[in-house]
């Protein structure tokens, strides 16, 4: 009778394990087909940091228009989204985006330091010092919503200047927060 006893106990352990198993298997089979429709979109990874001047110094401007300004010293640029040839962020996927720049210049009574961040030709958020002496060192942040293809850039404000060397004190990054 004992006998009896624990061969049940022993088959109900095994149809609970058996059980048991299918249930990870098709957890894990909704999980391969769930990642293989979602694609690489929900995998994007972007990312850039880079400042102004890739060799030697000195000052950029004063323009009596806004230039965009090229950030050539490309220390990440994950996801090959930051052209530094030509200073544009292209958005490749659709979603959430932080970005920061930081802008150096000397202390001038006619022309004070600063940039803007633009999104598709408008502006979205300025850095603007002005002070007669001293140096100076603006900056900003901003997360944007970015569609696939959306171009953001920084310019230079008009009539001011900015300074860089190989401190790197001027910089422009950015990264993809999340998809949406």
């Amino acid at each position: 009778m004992e006998t009896i006893m624990i061969f049940q106990l022993f088959l109900l352990i095994c149809s609970f394990s058996t059980a048991l198993l299918q249930s990870e298997n098709e957890i894990i089979s909704h999980l391969r087909q769930t990642e293989s429709q979602t694609g690489d979109t929900g995998k994007k990874r972007v990312a850039f940091s880079a400042s102004l001047l890739a060799s030697g110094e000195g000052y950029i401007g004063p323009f009596n228009t806004q230039r965009t300004l090229v950030f050539r010293n490309i220390v990440a640029n994950i996801g090959n989204a930051y052209n530094p040839n030509t200073g544009f962020f292209i958005a490749p996927v659709r979603g959430a985006y932080h970005f920061e720049f930081y802008i150096r210049g000397g202390g001038q009574a006619s022309h004070g330091t600063g940039a803007v961040l633009v999104k598709n030709g408008n502006p979205v958020f300025i850095a603007f010092e002005d002070k007669s002496s001293y140096i100076v060192k603006p900056s900003n942040g901003v997360t944007l919503l970015l569609e696939i293809g959306d171009v953001v850039l920084i310019n230079q404000w008009q009539n001011s200047r900015i300074f860089d060397n190989h401190n790197h004190h001027t910089t422009f990054s950015g990264h993809l927060l999340f998809t949406m």
